[in-house]
């Protein structure tokens, strides 16, 4: 007697593998993309400029392996609305931290020729 045989990773009919067309454009985009964060670095538009720009190439390289490397494009529209949910509450949390640290970076900067003072002016000597 024939029985059927049932697979616990059964995908019901849909099918996640891209094309070697779309895999290799793919990962020729994400090379060309390195060679443009490489060549970006060697340019100095400001340290404010600089990260904006490394950040935006990094999403644009994150995302194109996002889609087509972990078939998130071939997914449940639920899966991409919970891994853009995630991102973007990582990207707050990252961005409140930098707008944070950056209202201190000026007091931490040591100059020798001008210590350090207390916020209520220097302490008298007690003697």
């Amino acid at each position: 007697m024939a029985t059927a045989h049932h697979d616990d990773h059964d995908d019901h009919g849909i099918s996640h593998t891209a094309s070697i067309k779309v895999l290799l454009s793919t990962g020729g985009s994400l090379l060309l993309l390195t060679i443009v964060t490489v060549l970006a670095t060697k340019i100095d538009f400001g340290a404010n400029i600089n990260l904006a720009v490394a950040m935006f190439i990094a999403v644009i390289k994150a995302t194109l392996v996002v889609l087509f490397f972990m078939h998130l494009k071939y997914d449940k529209i639920f899966h991409t609305v919970i891994f853009t949910s995630a991102i973007l509450a990582a990207a707050l949390f990252v961005g409140f931290t930098l707008m944070d640290s950056g209202q201190y970076q000026q007091t931490n900067i040591w100059n020798p020729d001008h210590p350090p003072i207390a916020p209520n002016g220097p302490r008298p000597i007690s003697g």
